[in-house]
């Protein structure tokens, strides 16, 4: 698999709305953008056209009109960003965004009991040993 250039914050926001559009002009995303969320039209053309660049949208014209569409599906994307964040802030140990996660943004009653669900399913893996901890070869 080659590896996409990670997403801007801007350009996540726009492939954000394409995403729930499925597919749509620079101006069906403009104006589909979150109120609160001011940005030029000239800015989502940029955004559109980086993400087809990346590779991460395919463009194409009908007649004089470019319509974009999703080539990477979300789910996609959220694990490769997040894979990404683990990697270079927690040394690929997933335990401390987890617990940073709980810490400071907290949990329901519900997600909890989602997560127990999900668990209760799951093989345990063997515990991993951090990256300062390993012998030198």
């Amino acid at each position: 698999m080659t590896e996409r250039q990670m997403l801007s914050k801007g350009e996540l926001e726009v492939a954000r709305v394409l995403w729930e559009l499925k597919r749509a002009t620079v101006r069906e995303v403009h104006e589909a953008m979150p109120v609160r969320r001011k940005m030029d039209f000239a800015t989502v053309q940029t955004y559109l056209r980086r993400l087809e660049k990346k590779g991460y949208l395919n463009g194409r014209l009908e007649g004089r009109t470019r319509v974009y569409s999703a080539k990477i599906k979300p789910k996609t994307v959220i694990r490769e960003t997040v894979d990404d964040l683990v990697e270079r802030l927690f040394a690929g140990d997933t335990m401390p965004l987890m617990q940073h996660l709980i810490e400071e943004r907290g949990i329901t009653s519900d997600d909890l009991e989602t997560l127990k669900s999900m668990l209760d399913g799951r093989p345990s893996k063997p515990k991993r040993e951090s990256s300062s901890k390993r012998s030198p070869s």
